[in-house]
């Protein structure tokens, strides 16, 4: 992995920068090396596909803005005004794409905050959320499975940890797990951290099994610092621990769904699709 200091971070919030804007709206994360590998990697995935377009970040997460400013002195702005600033600089032809999982609570929020604005730009689209079309379950899917084929030997449950909502969109967790085990990988399983199914829940589906061995791995965008907390900690409530207890060998791939090509390239065709829909 590259040595990297978090000076370097490009804010993506730069001026005088044309008529079109591809704003990329993510949640956000405090830990520089995360940022470069996820939400970084996905901002110059998208400045290669559309070059004829300048990339610019929002983060929707306050708390996460205010820590970088104090860590790193970098001031990256929030959905709001990365809004504000386009309008400001005469975009005319704005195209936004969240990075979010699925069509839930945080991806309801950007298109509420984008509508404030239909009235500023001339043409303004918001590209799908990762997850969408049966098509965009199944490519992810087959990324999640090359992702961690390295340890798939037949003895080792691989499971995924999502994040889980209340909202009904949770659905999507039991949409990818139906499609993995109907594709043959039933030694596949996807939880969440705060909904259903529960850690315990996949611990009781995985002691059905002849499984010495558990893989854990985040089905996220950004593998943030919660992970560690939750899924790789040693606290007595993280993922690892409960497997850990119930006799289970467990090893952890702290990687966010961002780092995998497969995935900033379906968010690319995503955002091609706003900009045909304009």
């Amino acid at each position: 992995m590259d040595a990297y200091k978090a000076s370097t971070d490009n804010p993506r919030n730069q001026d005088g920068i044309g008529e079109n804007e591809l704003l990329i709206i993510s949640v956000g994360t405090s830990a520089p090396e995360i940022r470069r590998l996820t939400i970084g990697a996905i901002e110059a995935t998208m400045e290669k596909a559309f070059p004829e377009y300048a990339v610019r970040r929002g983060f929707t997460n306050q708390t996460i803005i205010g820590r970088i400013k104090r860590r790193e002195g970098i001031s990256i702005d929030n959905a709001g005004e990365a809004l504000a600033r386009a309008a400001a600089n005469g975009v005319r032809n704005l195209v936004i794409q969240p990075t979010h999982m699925m069509d839930g609570l945080e991806y309801q929020k950007a298109i509420q905050e984008a509508a404030k604005y239909q009235n500023t730009f001339p043409s303004l689209s918001i590209g799908a959320p990762l997850l969408t079309s049966d098509e965009d379950f199944r490519i992810v899917a087959d990324a999640l499975v090359s992702s961690t084929a390295a340890y798939d030997n037949g003895e080792t449950a691989i499971c995924f940890m999502g994040h889980g909502t209340e909202a009904a969109s949770n659905e999507v967790y039991a949409r990818m797990q139906k499609l993995l085990w109907d594709s043959g990988w039933a030694h596949y399983f996807i939880g969440t951290m705060e909904a259903a199914p529960t850690a315990e829940d996949i611990l009781a589906m995985v002691k059905t099994g002849n499984y010495s061995r558990v893989l854990l791995q985040p089905m996220m965008i950004v593998a943030g610092g919660h992970i560690n907390h939750h899924m790789a900690g040693e606290g007595s409530d993280s993922w690892k621990h409960i497997f850990e207890r119930a006799g289970y060998e467990v090893v952890c791939q702290v990687r966010g769904l961002g780092e995998l090509e497969a995935v900033r390239n379906l968010l690319v065709k995503h955002a091609q699709a706003a900009m045909e829909d304009s």
